[in-house]
């Protein structure tokens, strides 16, 4: 009997090894909506009774907030600047609000786009803020908050091809080797929309999925539009382009830039959830938004 119920579960663990490995729709799909909406009233800045990563931020006197360069317009490099200072945007400013409602300092922390979210798991920041989006997958390692800006014209998932080679449907990639950056909406929507491939492989970063491509290591490259013209525009000799006429539309829950932190910090979001709403309700982050796009020319 023993022996059966050890096989047994040996067979499951399997299963579910292979469902998680080739991203299938039960292992997303119990994380669909895994962010926090629960909002605290934040006037009274960070209660008594704060527990967990709260806690420590009022204890310590230092927000640490984790942001990208590589984030125009939400994050730029402003050339006006100098010093540690240098980063101004959208994102900046809803960090000095949190900040500010919390009363204590704010430290950004500017790092490479593929250790943003790494950083809170390794405890060196209590909050990424960033142009993040939510992903199912995300969602297994990280709290999020509530979407605090939704792109009227919302960022698409491109397919990336070697020069010579061409795709006129999402059909024509059967047989080919697929890679793309892990734990992304490119793999998101991938995993539910393209079904017939050789080898669908993750990477670490965007970058490398323009590597994997431009060396022939990869058929084809799932990635977000803008990220693939940003970098065709830098590397005019990479060799690479979009297919034409094939591009993927986020769903709404995956197309708003959000907060991230540590697993299970729901006090500390709810407290980014409250200055949050007090940005829409007065109009604050559309307002930085345009004047971003205004001065913040310079790319990272």
């Amino acid at each position: 009997m023993r022996r059966i119920l050890w096989a047994w579960l040996c067979a499951l663990c399997l299963l579910c090894a292979a469902a998680a490995a080739e991203g299938g729709a039960d292992y997303y799909a119990a994380n669909e909506w895994n962010f926090v909406e629960q909002a605290m009233d934040v006037s009274g800045g960070i209660p008594e009774s704060a527990s967990g990563a709260l806690a420590q931020i009022q204890r310590r006197g230092v927000l640490r907030v984790a942001m990208s360069r590589e984030a125009t317009p939400t994050v730029f490099v402003d050339a006006a600047k100098t010093g540690a200072d240098r980063l101004s945007g959208p994102d900046v400013e809803l960090a000095g609000k949190i900040a500010e409602r919390m009363g204590v300092t704010l430290r950004i922390v500017p790092l490479d786009p593929t250790q943003i979210l790494l950083s809170l798991t390794e405890e060196q920041c209590d909050l990424a803020i960033s142009a993040l989006a939510f992903t199912p997958a995300r969602a297994l390692q990280y709290t999020f908050s509530r979407g605090y800006y939704y792109p009227e014209n919302p960022d698409t998932v491109a397919v990336i091809l070697r020069e010579g080679k061409e795709i006129s449907s999402l059909e024509d990639l059967e047989g080919m080797i697929l890679v793309t950056q892990s734990r992304s909406i490119p793999e998101t929507l991938a995993l539910r929309r393209i079904r017939n491939y050789l080898e669908f492989r993750r990477v670490s970063s965007a970058q490398t999925v323009f590597e994997e491509v431009r060396r022939s290591k990869a058929d084809a490259g799932l990635v977000m539009e803008s990220a693939a013209r940003l970098y065709m525009k830098r590397n005019p000799d990479s060799e690479l382009h979009l297919a034409e006429g094939i591009a993927l539309t986020p769903d709404r829950q995956f197309q708003g830039y959000r907060v991230a932190a540590r697993k299970g910090e729901n006090e500390l979001i709810a407290f980014v959830n409250g200055v949050i709403g007090e940005t829409l309700a007065d109009g604050s982050y559309e307002r930085w938004m345009q004047e971003s796009k205004k001065t913040g020319t310079q790319e990272p």
